[in-house]
């Protein structure tokens, strides 16, 4: 076994608090010290650097190691946060009465709790004040704390719909960053924290202190008082039949106190996915996005005769919609492009019902659909196109709607600065009981926006990789040599964002411009190993812009199977 892989591993074992990692750790150890190449390589793997903190925070697999999410890498970082946030606030440990608030939460996933606990006494033992959310709650709900309760920080213990074996550590900034979420340099600054609180010893060292705090139960209160009032039920809501899940995640038991407070009938639900269970076991990847992650949902819809499906992801950010169509199965789900441009077309007309000024904005990621500029143009709104990411959307000067085709949105910026899937959930509600007042529907308001917009398609393909080097080669591939047509229609112009466009922060993104007015554009994910291409279309009729999706698809599939 390599020296150095082995002293690095050793380290590791002395200080880890958790029995679990121990155990996994140790048998590794031994198994290497035997001969094991396997288990070799797996060491190698485990200690070869350390899990990344960017901008999304610490995202990973579980398990022992500097590579890992764990209770060593989780306390390094509360105790690298804890250096940042007294930093920034030019604070001694010792002033207790000027310290820093951060408010922690955490979702139904395996080991959130713990590793939210081990956050908010390591928090305290720094001096500062610290705040734990009194149970497993949504995203929104933290985010949300963090501006009411006026903190300096927030933290999140949740890895959204990634799978069941991985966790996560997302962080917003208070005061002047309005409980957003950290963009550059905060990043960097962080991060250095953390790799000087890792260098310095062991993490016991850390002062630790039971003295946080619990949050009262008047926090929660006041998110569903606020959510409630994005879309009070009209009369039509009465007998509105709709299926919800929350997919084995944290999102029910808020919302079913909004939906009651807002007026709504109760929806059926998918009984299978209504309790949280960090192992998600009735779905591949908990994803509403991912194929057959809504099946479940779509089955109970069919029986109960329902309107339409709500979804939320298992921290509940993010929003899935589904309607009746005429398809194989009867029902088709909304594209996160389709949703948005709903809820943005409702936002541009409560803004004008409320004589909003010229600085009211609605803002989108570059590759979510441009339909939305189309909107803000109709009715003399500003508009903002962002980096992808709600630590970029949520900054946009001015906004009353933000949305990524990743099936987030924000449209409550007064209340939360980040994607919100349990408010957006109340505003499609409302958006479907008006319909419904007027014998139409979501699939009916869609029709009316191509009517009035045009008609826009969007469509995605990705790859997934085990070796994420694949993804850079790929990148590098299409600047060294780009295409000039994808499928029929010529290349016009191509932007690539690491070269600096239209002030946009540097990005490894593509953007390709076609001769039929379509775009694509390329990109790793933030957040998963995958290589994305996002494509765009307008046409005269529905038809004519899914077929150029059509036809977008083949050929972007084709193009990365040439590169990959």
């Amino acid at each position: 076994m390599n020296a150095a892989v082995a002293d690095l591993a050793a380290a590791w074992l002395a200080q880890d608090p958790d029995e679990e990692t121990r155990a996994e750790l140790s048998a590794l150890i031994a198994r290497a010290e035997n001969g094991d190449g396997d288990a070799e390589a797996e060491l190698a793997d485990r200690f070869d650097g350390r899990l990344a903190f960017g901008t999304a925070g610490l995202r990973g697999e579980l398990g022992a190691g500097s590579n890992r999410m764990n209770r060593v890498l989780v306390a390094q970082a509360a105790g690298g946060f804890a250096a940042y946030l007294l930093e920034r606030a030019n604070t001694p440990v010792t002033d207790a009465g000027e310290a820093p608030t951060v408010v922690i939460g955490y979702d139904g996933r395996k080991n959130s709790r713990v590793f939210a606990v081990d956050s908010a006494e390591i928090f305290a033992g720094a001096g500062l004040r610290a705040i734990l959310l009194p149970r497993l709650l949504p995203t929104p709900v933290l985010a949300f704390a963090v501006r009411h309760l006026g903190a300096d920080a927030g933290v999140m213990v949740t890895a959204s719909h990634n799978p069941p074996n991985d966790n996560g550590y997302k962080v917003y900034l208070g005061g002047a960053e309005d409980g957003a979420q950290i963009v550059s340099p905060a990043d960097a600054a962080i991060a250095a924290h953390i790799e000087r609180v890792a260098a310095a010893g062991p993490v016991s060292r850390l002062p630790r202190s039971s003295g946080f705090e619990t949050a009262l139960e008047s926090v929660i209160e006041a998110y569903v008082e606020a959510t409630a009032e994005v879309a009070p039920a009209p009369e039509a809501a009465e007998e509105l039949r709709w299926v919800y899940t929350p997919m084995h995640g944290v999102g029910w038991e808020t919302l079913s106190r909004i939906v009651d407070r807002a007026g709504y009938p109760v929806p059926t639900l998918v009984d299978e996915q209504v309790e949280p269970d960090g192992a998600f076991p009735t779905v591949a990847f908990p994803n509403p996005e991912e194929p057959g992650a809504m099946d479940l949902a779509l089955e109970a819809a069919r029986r109960a005769g329902a309107e339409l499906v709500i979804a939320n992801d298992p921290d509940a950010d993010r929003l899935a919609v589904a309607v009746p169509a005429d398809v194989v199965g009867g029902w088709r789900s909304l594209s996160g492009n389709e949703v948005g441009l709903l809820l943005g077309w409702r936002a541009a007309r409560r803004a004008r019902d409320a004589s909003a000024g010229p600085e009211a904005s609605l803002a989108c990621s570059l590759v979510s659909s441009p339909g939305l500029r189309t909107i803000a143009e109709s009715y003399g709104l500003a508009f903002h196109e962002t980096l992808t990411g709600f630590k970029w959307i949520s900054r946009a000067p001015g906004m009353v709607f933000g949305f990524e085709e990743a099936l987030g949105y924000l449209v409550n910026p007064e209340t939360v600065r980040d994607k919100d899937g349990i408010s957006a959930a109340v505003a499609i509600l409302g958006l479907a009981a008006d319909a419904r007042g007027r014998g139409s529907s979501l699939a009916g308001l869609l029709e009316e926006f191509g009517d009035a917009f045009g008609h826009f398609a969007s469509g995605q393909v990705s790859i997934r990789v085990e070796d994420v080097s694949i993804i850079g080669r790929i990148m590098a591939a299409l600047r060294q040599n780009p295409p000039t047509h994808v499928g029929e229609p010529a290349v016009t112009g191509i932007d690539d964002l690491l070269l600096g466009v239209d002030g946009f922060p540097p990005g490894d993104v593509l953007r390709l411009w076609l001769a039929d007015g379509s775009r694509v554009i390329v990109r790793p994910s933030g957040t998963e190993p995958k290589l994305k291409v996002y494509l765009d279309a307008r046409g005269e009729t529905r038809e004519e812009a899914n077929g150029r999706i059509a036809a977008l698809e083949a050929a972007a599939r084709a193009l990365l199977d040439s590169l990959s």
